[in-house]
């Protein structure tokens, strides 16, 4: 599905109400305190049963800067020797998790999220993925997509080198704004040519990918100052651009407090904001892949999406969504077979646990078939914007019309809207849908149960301020 999403005003004020990301189904707000270690070891064993290949997520959540915008789970701190207790802690974890994988279970996809991964020294980056070669089987053909977030501020060429010698072959760097007043209104002051600095070593040392990340909505921006923003960005060619929507939510995110919220630009700002990066990154070449996320026609998502491969897991989209995904470190989300679970969002705890031999599984959810229905049907719907029903009767042995009845109104009113292509056999996101996906995607949530009632939401491209790109 290569149609560029098409623009329409008047669908994206009536469906713009808030909503799930859907990069998991249930996602983690079902997550619950009855699953804990016990049914993450019951989940490796069937993995490692069946060896199905893996990807290992580490979460890394120190900062030496407070970003104002952000809702990532971090630790705020100028004295760099915190981190080696927490990687003493993460090591055994490594270890504990590790033992019970197969050294036939490759790791096809690596990504080391945070907090600022390159807060680390290089002595500890080289710790930490001596631990997780030691443990788990990486590879070493550079074949595998091994991908890291990198704050341009926290690099040179120095780590670049390092990284690439590591086996690190994508990175993705948070930009956000490139704008002075707005840097100064979110306390993160970066110049354009500290991130040209880190694509051309990039570019230099074959790294295989490089992505972006953008946010739009933040204190100070106007619709013209974001815009010379993405130009200067398309300028330097990523291979891909994640642009988030800034959700002002203070009462939840203590940093955000610090952000006036007369300094945000208009919500009808923002969707100029949207719509004009939109055209830009399209007459650039770039695609729109879904979700806040655009990539070249060459690069592996576009692919992948063209061949009906994509997928999407808790780093946005992928081209591993056959893999079993291990969670690594505070507030790290895993997901084996059927299980999704995560780690204690506390440091200390996270600490705690691991120094007296437990794992840091604090919640999560076990999927039973109606789940794994649901869940194929919105992978298929956000990732290629096309529903075959004969194909999730055959796999699932269901008839769709009498298993979603109740959903089938909703469904001719998004048809009757413009959203979709309804079919007897199934039906098409239409280009007016495609930033609207979500409230597609809502219809068969069975734990939002919208079913059809206009409640939809904020569901043009995700109100999010949290770094998660897409990592293969």
């Amino acid at each position: 599905m290569h149609d560029a999403p098409c623009w329409d005003d008047e669908l994206i004020k009536r469906y713009d109400l808030s909503g799930p990301r859907y990069t998991s189904y249930p996602t983690a707000v079902q997550f619950h305190s009855q699953v804990g270690s016990f049914d993450l070891m019951q989940a490796l064993r069937g993995s490692r049963k069946a060896l199905r290949p893996l990807s290992l997520y580490v979460h890394l959540p120190f900062c030496a800067n407070i970003c104002y915008y952000c809702a990532c789970n971090k630790v705020i701190t100028k004295d760099r020797g915190r981190a080696q207790p927490y990687l003493t802690r993460l090591e055994q974890e490594i270890q504990q998790l590790g033992c019970h994988a197969d050294l036939l279970q490759v790791v096809e996809q690596l990504h080391l999220g945070g907090g600022t991964p390159t807060f680390l020294s290089h002595a500890e980056l080289r710790q930490l993925m001596t631990s997780l070669r030691e443990n788990f089987s990486l590879k070493d053909d550079d074949s595998g997509d091994y991908s890291i977030e990198i704050d341009p501020r926290e690099a040179d060429w120095s780590t670049m080198g390092l990284l690439r010698e590591l086996g690190f072959n994508r990175i993705s760097l948070g930009v956000q704004d490139l704008d002075p007043a707005v840097q100064r209104a979110v306390n993160r002051l970066q110049s354009l040519g500290e991130t040209r600095t880190l694509v051309e070593a990039a570019r230099t040392l074959q790294f295989r990918s490089v992505n972006i990340d953008l946010i739009y909505g933040l204190p100070q921006q106007t619709v013209a100052s974001f815009a010379d923003t993405v130009a200067q960005v398309i300028d330097l060619q990523p291979d891909r651009l994640s642009v988030f929507n800034y959700a002002h939510l203070p009462e939840r995110f203590l940093p955000q407090r610090r952000i006036e919220r007369q300094d945000l630009p208009a919500p009808g700002q923002k969707l100029e904001m949207l719509q004009r990066t939109i055209e830009q990154l399209s007459a650039a070449g770039y695609r729109h892949i879904g979700m806040d996320h655009f990539a070249l026609p060459d690069d592996d998502l576009a692919c992948a999406q063209e061949e009906g491969r994509l997928h999407r897991n808790f780093q946005g989209y992928t081209t591993h969504g056959h893999c079993d995904l291990i969670g690594l470190g505070v507030s790290a989300i895993s997901h084996v077979g059927d299980l999704y679970c995560q780690n204690t969002s506390d440091i200390n705890e996270y600490q705690q646990r691991l120094a007296s031999g437990q794992l840091a599984t604090l919640r999560g959810v076990l999927c039973d078939a109606d789940d794994r229905l649901r869940a194929a049907i919105i992978g298929q719907v956000i990732c290629h914007f096309e529903l075959d029903f004969a194909l999730i009767e055959k796999t699932y042995a269901i008839d769709f019309r009498d298993y979603f009845a109740a959903q089938w109104p909703a469904l001719l009113a998004l048809a009757a809207d413009g959203l979709i292509g309804l079919k007897p056999h199934g039906f098409t996101v239409l280009p007016a849908g495609r930033l609207l996906v979500r409230a597609v995607c809502a219809v068969f949530d069975r734990y939002t149960a919208v079913y059809g009632q206009q409640r939809f939401h904020r569901s043009s491209e995700p109100a999010t301020v949290a770094r998660r790109p897409s990592v293969g």
